[in-house]
């Protein structure tokens, strides 16, 4: 064993064009780290339907150039495979560690199969190469980014010509080219011959991002801003300038892209901590609202004021509002979400006579549903300009609560406001998550072994009374690891999440209420039985 790593490590070296991660690897060869290497060495990281996720560094367990190589090479050969030789794929990239270089080998890759290639001129979101892709007729793009994992990750995420991420069987084809790969040494990789686009993609994009907003609606509200030591903030503030929105207030110390992301621990707006400077500026500006972006820009979180202290509102609230206010404004077409967020946007467009869908869990899903309008999230994404990004895009929706916030500012009435009103309406529609982080990743299987075989009958004394596996699909979703459980006046979905280490538990509880007095008594019920459930469902699962 210990012969046969060291050779096959040996051999991955001899091919590695990345002197970095070659020295690297020739040192754990040197010390025989045997422990290190079989660590890198145990497989290949897998590409599915996120593309690929996982640390940097040396081995095909590793995100490296000779890993992004044979991607670009697989992905290259399925395009050929599917007809489009000498079709376009447009390259983006944000700003982590190495991902200008995995950003180039892909266009040095496409150029050298036989297509051609177009890169982003420097690093931008996310949802500009989810634009640019049907802007600019492409069969296929890439973006470089690890979105908000830890800041020693990086990832590759693959969409096709319709401007969607793929989904099966397109990513099981993509990846059987992958292993096909022998040799690096078999994969063509000119040093010029791709375009490097201007700015007028980006240009385009900012043009359409005004279709968003209702002509002559106010744009008083008062933001603070923060980046995220990620790529959004130029995108954002020229998007709120063409929108003649006030200046966002910036937080200075996440303002600029920085790949070690050194004020929070996690770069995502939803970890513990990670608003803390923005709560800290808005405590000095008193604004409207505060935005967040996550380091690609694809997501968007809103925070506001209540009872004198800043709190983030949950993804499913900032849903709700979105949708209630797109209704509000006429919107026709299909509202959608993964079957994870709220019931409450079923609610909103039932009401308003509204087509709705339920999807699996990835906007891959909620983008393909038919005559899409509007869909959303609860990890923070939301797409509310299908025609423009069939993505979520953190930069538009950033616009749209914006502009809801003015509106209401302008009745003398707050995001929140809006919130008690439609919890009068439909029901408080309560949401939380048990998110268990871990090591090893036979907790998250042990424990969904656990629930399969011995299923909780009740969670919080409410009886459960559908139970579903979700592995067998149903009549509206395709299979998928997951449990759904459906209670009276609750509803709780148990899956591993798809591009980290955790398992994620998705609880839902509804209260109806009768009128604004009965909100605090909701509230209090609603938090009581999320505690319950939670505590049930953690002693079911074991975890």
């Amino acid at each position: 064993m210990h012969d046969d790593l060291i050779a096959r490590a040996t051999a991955w070296l001899a091919e590695d064009p990345d002197t970095e991660t070659r020295d690297e690897l020739a040192k754990l060869i040197e010390a025989g780290d045997v422990t290190e290497l079989a660590a890198r060495f145990s497989g290949t990281l897998q590409f599915g339907t996120a593309g690929l996720r996982g640390e940097l560094g040396a081995g095909p367990m590793r995100m490296n150039r000779s890993v992004v190589i044979r991607a670009a090479a697989g992905l290259a050969a399925y395009l050929k495979g599917k007809g489009q030789a000498g079709g376009l794929v447009v390259v983006g990239y944000d700003a982590r560690h190495k991902s200008a270089d995995f950003a180039r080998d892909t266009a040095a890759v496409m150029t050298g199969a036989g297509l051609r290639a177009a890169v982003l001129p420097h690093p931008l979101p996310t949802p500009v190469l989810a634009y640019a892709i049907r802007h600019l007729g492409a069969v296929a793009g890439v973006e470089v980014t690890a979105s908000h994992n830890p800041p020693r990750d990086n990832g590759y995420k693959v969409y096709l010509g319709d401007g969607s991420q793929i989904v099966p069987p397109a990513d099981a084809e993509i990846a059987a080219e992958i292993d096909a790969v022998r040799s690096l040494g078999d994969v063509p990789r000119p040093d010029a011959g791709w375009e490097i686009l201007d700015g007028a993609v980006l240009d385009a994009y900012l043009a359409r991002t005004d279709a968003v907003l209702s002509d002559g609606s106010p744009r008083t509200a008062r933001t603070v801003y923060t980046a995220m030591h990620g790529v959004g903030k130029d995108v954002l503030l020229a998007a709120f300038a063409r929108a003649g929105f006030p200046e966002p207030v910036l937080v200075a110390e996440q303002a600029e892209p920085d790949p070690d992301f050194p004020t929070v621990a996690f770069p995502n707006p939803e970890e513990p901590g990670a608003m803390d400077l923005a709560f800290a500026r808005a405590r000095e500006t008193d604004p409207d609202l505060i935005i967040a972006n996550d380091p690609d820009a694809d997501r968007c979180a809103v925070a506001v004021k209540e009872s004198g202290e800043w709190r983030m509102l949950r993804g499913d609230e900032v849903g709700a509002l979105l949708a209630a206010h797109l209704v509000r404004r006429g919107a026709r077409g299909t509202f959608a979400e993964s079957i994870v967020s709220s019931s409450l946007l079923g609610r909103i467009a039932e009401k308003a006579g509204l087509p709705y869908e339920e999807t699996l869990t990835g906007f891959k899903w909620i983008a393909r549903v038919e005559g899409l309008r509007y869909g959303y999230e609860e990890a923070l994404g939301y797409c509310v300009d299908p025609d423009g990004v069939r993505d979520k895009d953190g930069i538009t929706a950033a616009l749209l609560i914006t502009e809801l916030a003015s509106e209401l500012k302008e009745q003398g009435r707050t995001l929140l406001d809006l919130l008690d009103d439609l919890a009068v309406e439909h029901g408080l529609h309560a949401t939380d998550q048990l998110s268990v982080r871990v090591e090893d990743l036979s907790v998250i299987a042990d424990a969904m072994r656990r629930l399969r075989e011995r299923p909780p009958t009740e969670l919080a004394g409410l009886a459960i009374t559908e139970a579903e596996d979700l592995t067998r699909g149903t009549d509206r979703l395709p299979p998928t690891d997951g449990l759904r459980y459906t209670l009276d006046g609750a509803r709780v979905i148990v899956r591993p999440s798809g591009t980290e280490p955790k398992l994620k538990c998705y609880l839902e509880v509804v209260v109806p209420v009768a009128a604004h007095a009965d909100l605090p008594t909701a509230h209090a019920k609603a938090a009581d039985l999320l505690a319950t459930i939670k505590r049930d469902l953690s002693a079911a699962a074991g975890i």
